[in-house]
């Protein structure tokens, strides 16, 4: 199976390079599922019902997602259809909208699931252990055939990604981390034959500071003042993501593409 996943998309410049590049992405690498993170899809902030059916319709067969998914109310209620194209992190409190893992049946009648969860080290939010939860969901799933098995790890610190990595090498085809929005060098295949990255990276401004302007970021860091957060729709873009494969010769491969809005 072959599969392509896409770093974080942030806000409309993240959304327009994702409608001009994808077409070209798919020609060259044949992908049977296109799967994406879009939780900073609009305006940075989560990602909404419209943005949500566009991208899909643009090509992106799936969503995972991070902790601004609740800033897009309508989304909500998508999560929670029988088979949603957006899941939030697993380790969310139960109760929350969605769930976090779906698996999806390709055109080819492949069966991969999807896990989606998210880090605890330099989060002030108190979620569920992502270790325990990654073994729960494992376990629901160990009756299931299965071609693969992606885990998007969102997370802020490079450790706690590298620890999930090597606590499920074995176990999934692949570890994903996203959140920090810029492409780590490290992708590789574990010694348990698991495939990993520590960050994906994102789609959105290229000359920004992790995708929005850096004007009011630059602002911040000088006078450590509140600042709003704005994103220029027209500038030099990057799209990252990755391509792999599943079975037992595993291939993988970086995407890093720029383009000029």
């Amino acid at each position: 199976m072959k599969i392509i996943f896409i770093g974080d998309i942030a806000g409309s410049p993240g959304r327009e390079t994702v409608y001009e590049l994808l077409p070209q992405v798919k020609k060259e690498f044949k992908p049977d599922l296109i799967i994406a993170n879009g939780e900073n899809a609009s305006r940075g902030k989560g990602i909404n019902s419209s943005h949500l059916d566009k991208l899909h319709k643009a090509g992106i067969d799936f969503f995972t997602s991070g902790h601004h998914i609740w800033q897009q109310r309508d989304v909500r209620p998508r999560m929670d259809e029988k088979d949603p194209l957006l899941i939030r992190p697993a380790n969310f409190p139960s109760d929350n909208p969605g769930k976090g893992w779906r698996i999806i049946e390709t055109a080819m009648m492949k069966r991969l699931l999807v896990i989606n969860l998210h880090g605890r080290v330099f989060i002030k939010d108190h979620y569920d252990c992502p270790f325990r939860t990654a073994d729960r969901i494992l376990e629901e799933n160990s009756h299931e055939r299965l071609d693969g098995i992606l885990v998007d790890f969102h997370a802020e610190a490079t450790s706690e990604k590298v620890a999930l990595g090597h606590y499920l090498d074995g176990r999934v085809t692949a570890v994903f981390g996203t959140h920090t929005h810029i492409p780590t060098a490290d992708l590789r295949v574990l010694p348990g034959g698991t495939l990993y990255l520590s960050d994906v990276g994102m789609v959105g401004l290229k000359n920004g500071v992790i995708g929005v302007d850096k004007d009011p970021i630059l602002k911040n860091f000088l006078s450590q003042m509140p600042v709003k957060h704005t994103i220029t729709e027209e500038g030099e873009t990057v799209f990252n993501a990755v391509y792999f494969e599943t079975g037992k010769e595993k291939e993988a491969k970086q995407i890093l593409l720029d383009m000029e809005l």
